[in-house]
């Protein structure tokens, strides 16, 4: 693991986005990501500390802060996807498509996510295990 772990900002009350969150640490075994809910005062902290502000109430993007850079959108998820055990870092290669075609469908999908895997009415809680890999709590 490096100094300083890449953070991944999540949608803290969207089931979608938790289970990436579960997907990522299960596939991450060298501890590589740490995280925190975008709804968190450590997340609008580390966002407002690069000079961002992402909305608390719907965020539209899971964001990855790396090496002092924010990602964001499918940059973001394949960045993450990058890092991962084999055969999800292969993903990465969707990096050679068109933006404005990757985008325009992590759009698309963050639209409807809330209506496809529904939400939580709070932030997921990690378990004691897990509480070290997140900024928050």
């Amino acid at each position: 693991m490096t100094a300083f772990p890449a953070i991944i900002l999540f949608d803290g009350v969207c089931n979608l986005c938790n289970s990436f969150v579960q997907f990522v640490i299960q596939h991450d075994p060298a501890g590589n990501f740490r995280f925190a809910a975008l709804q968190s005062p450590e997340a609008q902290a580390l966002l407002a500390a690069q000079g961002h502000v992402v909305p608390v109430g719907e965020p539209q993007s899971v964001l990855l802060l790396e090496n002092g850079q924010l990602y964001s959108h499918s940059t973001a998820a394949l960045r993450i996807a990058r890092q991962l055990t084999w055969p999800w870092r292969w993903s990465y290669a969707a990096i050679w498509l068109p933006q404005r075609l990757r985008d325009a469908v992590y759009r698309w999908v963050a639209r409807h996510r809330y209506q496809w895997f529904g939400k939580q009415d709070a932030c997921w809680l990690p378990t004691p295990e897990l509480r070290a890999r997140f900024l928050a709590g």
